[in-house]
């Protein structure tokens, strides 16, 4: 079997409050890009992961990987030895890892379906997962597990992913946020939260690499109608009316830089 893992983008990411048990009280719009890491399966005596690709090396403890506790977390008839391809770059802001566990999930679904309390399983993976299962257009709540269908009319939408190549944990990008609660993601169309939402990890963001506004910047120029970076960043991505606008602008950056073109699913 094979599984694609959808690059996951945010549309806006507003942070509400810091929470007593730590983590963060934030509203987001998911939403998810149409292509990412590979996932590849073949029946085995027993679990096994083997990871190739392009930021492969960036993942050095195979075991602690979020694939092989997503598969502890769904039993099977059978194990299942797994080749992923990592296409996305780690620390990203792009969910690779919730992707990656997410395509197990949909793997799982396909071969003898889900248990009842998949959506508490995905979660206690990581609060990007339970989004990542369906990989579609959503908002979510809380910690960004609770889950609320979005009215999407963004589908299709050509989208260009952009990174300066710098990895970015997510952790201190939240510790850095300034604690301003600046109000609640907009209500509407995917369209319309985009537009009149923001990203207030940005700053923060920013404030630890500062090569992010220069992607910022270089991407602003290319005529999107929006630029702004995903999740806790580095990676940024800008969204176009046309494939040739987003083809052209992914032509103009800098080589050094990571870039991946594609569509909003």
């Amino acid at each position: 079997m094979h599984e694609a893992a959808y690059a996951k983008i945010n549309l806006a990411l507003h942070v509400r409050r810091r929470r007593e048990d730590g983590y963060h009280e934030l509203e987001t719009a998911f939403a998810f890009v149409d292509k990412g890491d590979t996932l590849s399966v073949t029946s085995a005596a027993a679990d096994a992961l083997r990871v190739i690709g392009e930021f492969g090396g960036a993942l050095d403890d195979p075991f602690g990987n979020i694939v092989a506790q997503a598969l502890t977390a769904l039993p099977r008839a059978v194990g299942w030895a797994v080749t992923l391809e990592k296409q996305l770059p780690v620390a990203a802001g792009l969910g690779g890892g919730s992707a990656d566990a997410g395509a197990v999930f949909r793997l799982v679904e396909r071969l003898q379906g889900l248990p009842e309390d998949w959506h508490a399983r995905a979660a206690k993976l990581g609060a990007d997962v339970p989004a990542c299962v369906a990989s579609r257009a959503c908002i979510g709540r809380g910690t960004g597990t609770e889950l609320e269908p979005a009215t999407d009319d963004l589908a299709g939408t050509p989208v260009l992913l952009v990174n300066p190549r710098i990895p970015l944990a997510t952790g201190p990008v939240f510790k850095a946020w300034d604690k301003i609660d600046r109000g609640p993601l907009p209500e509407g169309t995917t369209r319309q939260i985009a537009l009149e939402g923001r990203n207030d990890l940005e700053a923060p963001a920013i404030g630890l690499v500062p090569q992010i506004a220069e992607v910022l910047e270089a991407l602003r120029e290319t005529g999107a109608w929006l630029v702004r970076m995903s999740g806790s960043g580095a990676t940024c991505f800008a969204l176009y009316d046309t494939t040739a606008a987003r083809d052209a602008a992914q032509a103009a950056m800098p080589a050094a830089w990571w870039t991946m073109a594609g569509a909003l699913r």
